[in-house]
């Protein structure tokens, strides 16, 4: 993960691999359907994502999303 956009991407992505819809997860994690599209889009709070990147990066550490595979 470089930007908030890659985060965004892992998200959307994370969230389609497990067949949620945007409201499934939204109701799963008690936050709004609207604000989750944000998310997924990058466009809720850009510059605090990418600051906390940057911290991440520059204290040494690698930012990596792993998706696990459900259980059957």
């Amino acid at each position: 993960m470089r930007s908030p956009e890659d985060l965004a991407r892992a998200l959307a992505g994370a969230r389609t691999a497990r067949g949620l819809t945007q409201q499934q997860l939204a109701e799963q994690t008690g936050i709004g359907r609207s604000y989750l599209a944000e998310l997924e889009s990058g466009a809720a709070s850009p510059m605090v994502i990418d600051r906390l990147l940057r911290a991440l990066r520059r204290s040494g550490a690698t930012v990596t999303v792993t998706v696990e595979a459900e259980d059957a």
